[in-house]
């Protein structure tokens, strides 16, 4: 099983790819799909429907394609490294761990979509814009993970990640500050 490490590992890549681009775009309609609901009429309806349409197929078509293809190959290459290697490998149970809050926060969007699609306003456009953002710490963290594997000094890496999100936090608020500076002017 291990000649096929090479063929698992790119297809995982592959996987998680098309996973958070997936994700990053479906979020983002969220923000137009809010902003939508703020319209007038018949635009309101129009968007509203248009965005709802997109968001499935996003999540059906990118999403859920990308999570299968990603657990899928991610399973075949620690089946094909063996249980031992598994088991001395805390990393991947740390990535591990967060691919499984990736899946929660996948399986939150589809929640989501189907309280936009009866018109529940959920949150704001700038929550949606803070929930965009999760994926992107999530990515860094696996990332990082899956790069320096046993070597990586959590203390850092934990402290990088919390830096990295108040930055985005910051970002989002000077976004919003700007935005609606621009709005009254």
């Amino acid at each position: 099983m291990t000649q096929f490490l090479p063929l698992f590992k790119a297809l995982h890549i592959i996987g998680f790819v098309v996973w958070f681009a997936g994700l990053f775009y479906l979020v983002r309609m969220f923000v137009y799909h809010r902003e939508a609901f703020d319209k007038k009429e018949p635009q309101r309806t129009i968007l509203a429907t248009q965005f709802n349409l997109m968001q499935w197929r996003i999540y059906r078509i990118i999403c859920n394609p990308g999570m299968v293809i990603t657990w899928v190959f991610g399973i075949l290459m620690i089946a094909a490294y063996g249980m031992e290697w598994f088991s001395v490998n805390s990393w991947l149970h740390v990535k591990l761990f967060l691919v499984v809050l990736l899946t929660g926060y996948h399986h939150y969007a589809k929640s989501i979509i189907l309280k936009l699609e009866k018109e529940e306003v959920v949150m704001s456009s700038h929550r949606f814009r803070l929930l965009n953002e999760i994926p992107s710490i999530l990515l860094l963290a696996i990332v990082l993970l899956a790069v320096y594997k046993n070597n990586l000094n959590y203390g850092i890496a934990l402290a990088s990640l919390l830096a990295f999100a108040l930055v985005i936090v910051i970002f989002t608020k000077l976004y919003k500050s700007i935005r609606g500076y621009k709005n009254q002017n």
